[in-house]
C-alpha cells in the first residue's frame, strides 16, 4: 500500500495514505499576486507572493479532507484555496477558524482527535502551536498542528507543525507521541512593520525542535515563495544541512515522494 507525499508550494501538501488523500494548507493563487493583510485596526501589512503552484488546483483530484493550520493568512489559505474547500469532503482546523468556515469544517483544539476512515484510516490530532511572540495571539490568530497516525506507520507518527514560533507546546509533541516524520512550516515569517518579530520558525529553531522531537526524518516546508519570508531558502538548506545531515529530505515540487 502507497502513502506518498507532494510538495505543492509553501505549505501546501497532498498526503496520499493508503485510499485517503489529504490536502494540507491549499494556496494556489498564481506568483505576483499581493495581498493587505489587517491584523489590526488601523494595520495594514502587504504580503507579495513571488512563486505560484506546482499543482494547478484543477488538477489536485477529489479530497477526503483539508487539513488546515489556519484561515486568516493568504500564504495559507488564499483565494483559489478557499474554492477548494467547498470540494473537500472534510476541513480540519482550529475551533475558531472552523467556527469561519463551512458546515462540514471541524474544530480540534490541542490534543483533540478524529479518525478520518479509510483503508487505513488516519487518526489526526491537533497540536499545539503559536504563530508570533507570546503576547500577539489576539492579533495574529489561532494556529494549529497536526499528528497523524495510521496502521502499519513504520518509525513514528507524522507531525505538522503547522506556522508557529518556538514554544514548549512544540516539546510536549515529542512527550506525547514517537516522532517519525517532522514537516516542519520555516522561512521565519516576519514584516517591517513589526520589526524583528518573527512569526514562524527559522531553520536553526527547525534543527533544534526535530532533533529533540527525535524525528528520523524531517521535510522542510513554507521557506520560500513569499516576501515576507525573512530567511532565504540557500541559508536553510546550509542550516539544516550542516545540523541534520541526511535526516533532511527536501522534496521537489510536484513529484510524488514516497513517505
Amino acid at each position: 500500500m502507497h502513502h506518498r507525499i507532494t510538495y505543492i508550494g509553501t505549505a501546501t501538501m497532498l498526503l496520499e495514505i493508503g485510499s485517503l488523500r489529504l490536502l494540507t494548507d491549499p494556496a494556489f493563487d498564481p506568483a505576483g499576486t499581493t495581498y493587505a493583510l489587517e491584523p489590526a485596526p488601523g494595520l495594514t501589512i502587504g504580503a507579495h507572493k513571488l512563486a505560484g503552484p506546482a499543482v494547478r488546483a484543477e488538477s489536485v483530484g477529489p479530497i477526503d479532507a483539508v487539513l488546515l493550520s489556519h484561515d486568516e493568512h493568504f500564504d495559507n489559505l488564499d483565494e483559489r484555496g478557499r474554492e477548494l474547500l467547498a470540494d473537500a469532503a472534510r476541513v480540519i482546523t482550529t475551533p475558531a477558524g472552523a467556527g469561519r468556515l463551512a458546515d462540514h469544517a471541524v474544530g480540534l483544539a490541542p490534543w483533540e482527535s478524529l479518525r478520518l476512515t479509510g483503508t487505513p484510516d488516519v487518526v489526526v490530532t491537533a497540536t499545539p502551536a503559536r504563530h508570533g511572540p507570546e503576547g500577539t495571539e489576539s492579533i495574529i490568530g489561532d494556529t494549529t498542528g497536526f499528528v497523524l497516525e495510521w496502521a502499519g506507520q513504520a518509525g513514528g507518527v507524522l507531525y505538522i507543525s503547522g506556522d508557529t514560533v518556538m514554544f514548549d507546546g512544540l516539546l510536549e509533541v515529542g512527550t506525547r507521541f514517537t516522532v517519525g516524520t517532522a514537516v516542519l512550516h520555516l522561512g521565519a515569517g516576519g514584516f517591517d512593520a513589526s520589526g524583528d518579530m518573527r512569526f514562524t520558525l527559522d531553520a536553526a529553531q527547525g534543527a533544534a525542535l526535530a532533533l529533540d522531537l527525535g524525528a528520523h526524518t524531517v521535510i522542510p516546508v513554507h521557506y520560500d515563495g513569499w516576501s515576507h519570508f525573512t530567511e532565504p531558502a540557500a541559508v536553510a538548506r546550509t542550516v539544516l544541512g550542516a545540523q541534520l545531515g541526511e535526516r533532511v529530505l527536501w522534496l521537489d515540487p510536484g513529484v510524488p515522494c514516497d513517505l
